[in-house]
């Protein structure tokens, strides 16, 4: 294909696959959690919250990706400690930092000097050819950090994910734990960004560990084919972008929203199949294990 010929001719389609790959799985595994522990909410109200560190930074002719981390993970541990302390409501909580932090962005972004809405779109569509060696690097490293503390810390994740209680009476530091993760959580949106933007992002977090989901309930299984779902959706969604040249983040979440449409309806379709062979025995057996194998 094209695509992949060209591939060693620009630089900038290299950088924007390693990122489809490093992005797909940090977001699958981190996904996982955020799932489990019913936190999409609060990881929409940190994505939309680091728009508040875009802006002031590009303001300030400063990093922008380094100004939405700092505004993303404070926010996250400001949402996590008012949370767990009790002054306000968790989803009060969220509200709030999820508004002030876009109205914050678009107030610093157009007060900038030159500004275009081109560079508010950019960051809340994604603009993948814009992602740098640099970017490449830092996601290489934090897929390294996360698939190192998935192999050593998968069962105390999975325990705070499920019952936080229950972890705490087997002495797992809970809060520190959710802490962690909160913070986790934040650089892992800040650094895929540029790949999916502020307002697609949550369904890269979500999207695929719905996919694996809908065919196990088993949170070692989803931690482990969610990234693969969310590669795999990165890379065709890419593809698709470049070969019909439309925006990658949205053909990216279309590639996903599919394979969860024919995921759920094979799915749906094997259960009825398999109700009508168990309800009318005069099928054949044999008919019955043929079809209900062929979806």
């Amino acid at each position: 294909m094209e695509f992949f010929s060209d591939l060693i001719q620009y630089g900038y389609l290299s950088n924007a696959l390693a990122a489809c790959v490093l992005s797909g799985i940090t977001c699958g595994v981190v996904g996982t959690y955020v799932v489990c522990r019913r936190m999409v909410f609060l990881a929409g109200g940190i994505t939309h919250a680091s728009f508040g560190g875009l802006g002031i930074a590009f303001y300030a002719g400063a990093n922008p990706i380094a100004g939405a981390m700092v505004f993303a993970v404070l926010s996250a541990l400001g949402i996590e400690w008012a949370g767990s302390r009790g002054r306000i409501r968790e989803d009060s909580a969220i509200g709030i930092i999820w508004s002030v932090g876009m109205a914050v962005g678009a107030l610093f972004m157009s007060l900038r000097p030159g500004y275009t809405s081109g560079d508010l779109s950019a960051y809340l569509f994604g603009s993948i050819v814009t992602v740098t060696h640099g970017d490449v690097v830092a996601l290489a490293i934090l897929t390294a950090a996360i698939m190192a503390g998935a192999l050593l810390w998968l069962r105390p994740v999975m325990y705070m994910a499920f019952d936080r209680d229950f972890a705490r009476s087997r002495g797992i530091p809970t809060r520190v734990i959710s802490y962690a993760m909160a913070a986790l959580v934040a650089v892992t949106i800040v650094l895929s960004i540029r790949i999916m933007g502020i307002v697609l992002l949550i369904s890269l977090l979500t999207m695929p560990v719905a996919i694996v989901n809908a065919l196990s309930k088993s949170y070692r299984t989803i931690a482990l084919c969610a990234p693969l779902v969310a590669v795999a959706g990165n890379v065709a969604g890419l593809v698709a972008s470049y070969n019909f040249e439309v925006p990658p983040g949205a053909a990216i979440i279309f590639t996903l929203t599919l394979t969860l449409i024919i995921v759920t309806l094979s799915r749906a379709a094997s259960k009825s199949m398999s109700s009508i062979c168990s309800s009318r025995p005069s099928f054949s057996a044999m008919a019955c294990a043929v079809s209900t194998s062929m979806l």
